[in-house]
């Protein structure tokens, strides 16, 4: 039986674990990578393959299957998904014909409702919850560029058999992927999500780069204030938050290349569509239902919508 993998969402992280993927299995009979996409990006691969350009060196990759028809793609056993959070629902519109009961959902997104979303549309499947850390984007159509060494990948559910998840983790050893099967995943992916809410909305609003938000006293301490109000959401939530949260994550965001921005601020200077929605707006709604004022993050909120 060969285990089938589809990648969907072949951005920075899709792009980036999926290349890693396609090219440890690239001659595997029991495994096989497929990478669902369409027009210029399908193209691309199909002619040239997917390319993983890092600081000091590139690598072409070849999937067993690029392709955007549900026919030709068949049944999947996981699908690992890595779009932006607005295309969520779009994006499996197309493919649902290739999800069965048995298909392992691994969602790698910005935000946190992801897995909630997909879960609604897919009730008996196990969707799992996952997060990264890496800084990574596309460059042109089937080309994905790597910034710096960090990469981590962690993932985790409370429902899934055990042997799956434990099946996935071993995939990804094999490719060579950083990732962490751990319990406590949602608390995981709050921290994650903690990092990057307050510095998408604080770099988009600010229209700053890391080192613009961390060295102006001013811009920093809206980041603060930004990483004060989702903390208090989050412990209101009932999620068991590091006393530090605030302070582990500056130190965090400190370690970080000052001249990088978040995704979303380099959404909107490049005049696209957002993720205000999972990334913001989230956090303002999540603020009124457990009772936690977010003054700021409404007022950037209202400057971004």
């Amino acid at each position: 039986m060969i285990t089938r993998i589809g990648i969907l969402g072949l951005g920075g992280v899709g792009g980036y674990f999926g290349g890693l993927l396609a090219k440890a299995y690239s001659e595997s009979d029991a495994i096989e990578i497929v990478f669902i996409a369409r027009g210029e990006t399908q193209k691309a691969i199909a002619q040239k393959g997917f390319k993983i350009i890092l600081e000091e060196s590139e690598t072409i990759v070849f999937p067993s299957l690029v392709s955007n028809d549900p026919e030709e793609i068949g049944e999947l056993d996981y699908l690992i998904c890595a779009t932006k959070t607005y295309d969520i629902e779009k994006s499996f519109e197309s493919i649902k014909n290739c999800i069965t009961p048995d298909t392992i959902i691994l969602p790698l997104y910005n935000g946190v409702d992801a897995t909630a979303r997909i879960q609604i549309l897919f009730p008996e499947n196990n969707v799992l919850q996952g997060c990264v850390y890496i800084v990574s984007m596309i460059v042109a159509p089937g080309a994905i560029k790597k910034i710096g060494a960090y990469e981590k990948l962690f993932f985790g559910s409370k429902n899934a058999p055990v042997s799956k998840l434990k099946e996935l983790q071993s995939i990804f050893e094999k490719a060579n992927i950083e990732s962490y099967l751990v319990e406590n995943i949602e608390e995981t992916i709050w921290e994650k999500f903690i990092f990057i809410s307050a510095l998408a909305s604080a770099t988009s609003c600010l229209n700053q780069n890391i080192g613009g938000i961390l060295n102006n006293p001013e811009n920093k301490a809206v980041y603060s204030s930004l990483l004060n109000e989702i903390s208090a959401v989050a412990l209101a939530k009932g999620l068991a938050m590091p006393i530090d949260i605030v302070a582990q994550t500056i130190a965090k965001l400190e370690k970080s290349p000052q001249d990088n921005t978040s995704s979303m601020h380099r959404d909107l200077l490049a005049g696209n569509k957002t993720e205000v929605g999972s990334l913001t707006e989230y956090v303002v709604n999540e603020g009124l239902k457990f009772g936690v004022d977010t003054p700021i993050y409404k007022q950037i909120l209202e400057q971004l919508s």
